[in-house]
C-alpha cells in the first residue's frame, strides 16, 4: 500500500499486481503468492547494481507445481536464460 500525502488530506492507493504466467490478478487474499527479483549479471557473473527482471507469481501457479517452469519460460522469453527447455503450458482454464 502507498500513501499519498497533500497537505491535509492523506489517502491510500492500492497498487495491484498479476501474475506474470497467468495475467491473474493477485489479489490481496493470495497469500501464497510471490514476487521475485532476478538480478542481472555481468559478462563475469557478477550482478550489475540496480538492474533486475521482476516476476510475480499468483498462488494458482504454486499450487500447481508450476512455478519452476513458469519462470524458466519467462526467463527465456525476455532473455536472461539460454539452452532451457521449458514445456509450454496455456492456463486457458484460468
Amino acid at each position: 500500500m502507498v500513501l499519498l500525502q497533500t497537505s491535509h488530506l492523506q489517502s491510500s492507493v492500492l497498487t495491484s499486481f498479476s501474475s506474470a504466467a497467468t495475467n491473474r490478478l493477485i489479489t490481496a487474499k493470495d497469500h501464497a503468492s510471490v514476487q521475485i527479483n532476478i538480478g542481472h549479471v555481468d559478462e563475469n557473473g557478477h550482478i550489475i547494481p540496480d538492474q533486475h527482471t521482476t516476476y510475480a507469481l499468483c498462488g494458482f501457479v504454486r499450487a500447481r507445481s508450476e512455478s519452476d517452469d513458469s519462470i524458466n519460460r519467462l526467463a527465456t522469453r525476455d532473455g536472461l536464460l539460454e539452452g532451457c527447455v521449458s514445456h509450454v503450458l496455456t492456463f486457458a482454464s484460468c
